[in-house]
């Protein structure tokens, strides 16, 4: 009777922590004598409701990158992270550990260390290698005390929590009402390459996935697509 006021009253995730208290509880009755079992124990844990990843649209992608936060070095430096970041799909702790010898402007390549310190090398488009180049022949404007490649105004390494601003400042220029984070970025480069039928082992290598299925979240997009393609071939749709 209990676990069925909580279900019409509660999220998952708050079943599932009012659950555990209540085993702990009866835990320590059952360690005290009082009772022989843990009735709480034969209670299932609610399965948490899997979340879609927030992505942008091309359109609303091309509005954030396109805005103009800020002016000089610091203005170009955040438009090169944006432009890196939805070019490459690379992970913003990725992004903040990389080093000018992980670039390769010469074949538009990145060589990251990702999770697990495994090794990869993605592709970069055109316009954000050119962004990237434009950020790095003023780089020295901001003293570099280290050799990574996005930088701080004291010089130092950018942190994750700066671009994590970065990227809201630039969604609030764009009138973004969506709740944008870095991470926003990634799957927007997913959800656009799969979008336009890029096969989805080829978007997992790149991303730097261990796991298919770890991939294949970013699917729903192609029943966006399925929909589209038929209401404008299906004669009857």
């Amino acid at each position: 009777r209990y676990m069925g006021l909580l279900n019409t009253k509660n999220s998952k995730s708050t079943i599932e922590r009012k659950l555990a208290s209540l085993r702990a509880f009866f835990d320590y009755l059952q360690k005290e004598k009082i009772i022989k079992t843990n009735p709480a124990k034969l209670i299932p844990t609610p399965k948490k409701e899997k979340k879609l990843p927030v992505f942008l649209s091309v359109d609303e992608m091309f509005r954030l990158i396109d805005q103009s936060v800020y002016k000089g070095v610091q203005g170009i430096r955040d438009k090169a992270m944006l432009e890196l970041m939805y070019s490459s799909g690379i992970r913003v702790g990725e992004l903040v550990n990389l080093k000018l010898d992980n670039l390769n402007i010469e074949k538009n390549e990145l060589k990251l260390l990702g999770k697990g310190s495994k090794q990869r090398i993605v592709p970069v488009g055109k316009k954000a290698i050119e962004t990237l180049l434009e950020y790095l022949q003023k780089r020295e404007l901001l003293k570099p005390k280290a050799d990574y490649v996005f930088i701080n105004n004291r010089g130092d390494k950018i942190s994750e929590r700066s671009i994590g601003r970065i990227v809201k400042k630039f969604a609030q220029a764009a009138s973004l009402s969506k709740n944008i984070s870095p991470h926003a970025l990634r799957h927007s480069f997913a959800t656009h390459l799969l979008g336009s039928g890029a096969d989805l082992r080829a978007i997992q290598d790149m991303l730097g996935h261990s796991s298919l299925s770890v991939t294949q979240k970013y699917t729903h997009t192609s029943i966006e697509r399925i929909m589209e393609v038929y209401d404008k071939t299906h004669p009857r749709s």
